[in-house]
């Protein structure tokens, strides 16, 4: 990562403290550079790189030339791996205008958004903030572009209020202040990629989203209620539906964590995405209230839940068939004839057709053309897609319908090996006065992957730990730790995985379950009050098949 650079003039006098005389980024100029973002959880847009922007444009023209001269339409998703190997299970679907990640179907809406060639981003300028790891996390693009005028025009200060954001930045400490808690972190200034110029400056959607699963909206949850692609004629394509939508479960607003680089599922005919409805990936940047730890007001003792060697989980995975033409034969019933207009929605191919992994998934007990229906959720795919989607997993004996998200069997994850303490003290959380607290700390030490990890045998690290997370001590704050303690014993809290905060591969990372890592304050979308977030994260634990049903296992 480059030293954070000097900012201001050289001039030895006072420079305004106030906001530069206007925000950039939507002013005209001789040039223009286009930008790809995506939506986090707090509906901020988060950049991608300058080369994985430049990858998308040269696409998406080189499909705009191909169309005019063909009279076909225009490229209708775009793998990131090939820009990025560090974005391997991600793909854009360019109709929808949706990344989807392959590998667990998480969903999030991206745009395009143009910026003058002569603000931050023509020039490579990123402004980036200290995050708790050590590592340096990027502001939004048009915050950048904000910083980087009010740094070129003199001023020592800014204010990021007027753009959302409780904080001042003072260029000669380069720190970011918290308004409301003074808590401070270092900033930075890093020249990276130009973005790429254009001359377009038309969006690429504009119509209204439908009720399909490829518009469904980033926040919501629950089955998707249609399987209809744009390909297809729903029942209702004619009108515009408002699927309703669950308030996003806070994260950071500043970064997120990338996955390891699962096996490619590659050999399709048309690019795979396993689409479903959006679990939210998880980010960690808040402070650790690091007094509480030392808090008077501990009354229990700290209960260690470790990871046995010989747990239930371990002894149900002995005894579960995790043979892959077995499990997709277990759960799916293979159908007689092919429904003719579906598609399958992991080859995106139609099920009346071979399956798209027939080349790179060959089986000696399933035809190419076999076409199954999951047995609880009823949903049809080819037989070989799942036994594809199936070896491209954890092969643990569970399955995952692609399009609902129903869970066949006990789900699992591949979380190294570590230590869940429990303790409850008397203080309460902000939005939870009735009650005292509990406190949760993860310890995770680094170690060896194994089979189940991206790189069996080689070494991965475990930064930020312990990990300190808090509940309120009520009826559901418990409820939520009993069900935390089964995801924890079924593998499903952490993973091994490549961090987006520092960019560090093989090391510990959080798998898309929230935890409030602060106490007292949720500036930062860690903290309290949040009175959604209990309600929130039981969804989540339910979308990996942790229940109230499992509690009497």
């Amino acid at each position: 990562m480059a030293a954070a650079q000097g900012a201001g003039g050289g001039s030895g006098s006072a420079a305004p403290s106030g906001p530069p005389a206007s925000v950039p980024g939507h002013g005209s100029g001789s040039t223009a550079v286009a930008v790809w973002e995506w939506q986090d959880e707090f509906g901020r847009w988060r950049p991608y790189r300058g080369n994985v922007c430049s990858y998308i444009e040269q696409v998406i023209q080189a499909s705009q030339q191909k169309g005019r001269r063909s009279g076909s339409g225009l490229v209708s998703s775009i793998p990131l791996g090939h820009a990025d190997p560090a974005l391997a299970p991600y793909v854009i679907d360019i109709p929808s205008l949706t990344q989807f990640r392959q590998d667990t179907g998480t969903m999030r809406a991206v745009r395009r958004h143009v910026f003058p060639g002569d603000s931050a981003a023509g020039q490579g300028v990123v402004w980036e903030w200290q995050n708790d790891e050590g590592g340096w996390s990027p502001y939004e693009m048009n915050v950048c572009v904000f910083l980087e005028q009010a740094r070129a025009t003199n001023h020592q200060r800014v204010d990021l209020g007027p753009l959302g954001y409780n904080y001042e930045v003072d260029f000669v400490a380069q720190v970011q202040t918290n308004k409301s808690t003074r808590f401070r972190r270092s900033v930075q200034r890093r020249l990276d990629a130009p973005y790429p110029v254009t001359t377009s400056t038309t969006p690429l959607h504009t119509g209204v989203g439908c009720s399909c699963q490829q518009c469904w909206p980033n926040s919501g949850t629950g089955p998707i209620t249609t399987r209809y692609r744009h390909s297809t004629n729903s029942p209702n394509s004619a009108t515009a539906h408002q699927v309703p939508g669950r308030t996003a479960s806070v994260s950071s607003s500043n970064v997120g964590f990338v996955p390891y680089n699962k096996p490619a599922l590659t050999g399709a005919r048309s690019t795979p995405r396993l689409n479903a409805q959006s679990t939210l990936v998880l980010a960690q940047t808040g402070s650790l209230s690091a007094a509480l730890a030392a808090s008077n007001g501990v009354s229990a003792q700290a209960l260690p839940v470790k990871m046995s060697k010989s747990s239930r989980v371990s002894q149900a995975l002995a005894a579960t068939p995790t043979e892959p033409e077995s499990v997709v034969k277990k759960y799916l019933e293979e159908l007689k004839g092919a429904p003719a207009d579906e598609d399958c929605m992991i080859c995106m191919e139609k099920l009346s057709s071979p399956s798209g992994y027939s080349d790179s998934c060959p089986s000696s007990s399933i035809r190419p053309e076999a076409v199954g229906c999951l047995r609880s959720c009823q949903h049809s795919f080819h037989l070989l897609c799942v036994l594809a989607m199936y070896s491209n997993g954890n092969k643990d004996g569970s399955l995952q319908c692609p399009s609902c998200k129903t869970i066949y069997g006990e789900k699992t994850g591949t979380q190294p090996k570590g230590k869940m303490e429990i303790s409850t003290f008397p203080q309460s959380l902000p939005g939870h006065k009735d009650c005292g607290t509990i406190r949760i700390v993860y310890h995770i030490s680094r170690g060896i992957q194994g089979p189940e990890h991206p790189n069996p045998g080689m070494p991965y690290t475990a930064r930020g730990f312990p990990r300190y997370c808090y509940l309120p001590d009520n009826e559901k704050g418990r409820k939520v730790l009993e069900l935390l303690k089964v995801a924890w014993k079924r593998r499903l809290i952490f993973t091994v995985g490549t961090s987006n905060t520092t960019g560090e591969s093989n090391t510990v990372v959080w798998n898309e379950i929230h935890h409030k890592t602060e106490m007292d304050s949720n500036l930062s979308g860690h903290g309290y009050p949040d009175p959604n977030y209990l309600d929130n994260v039981l969804a989540e634990l339910a979308a990996q098949g942790v229940t109230e049903d499992c509690l009497g296992q």
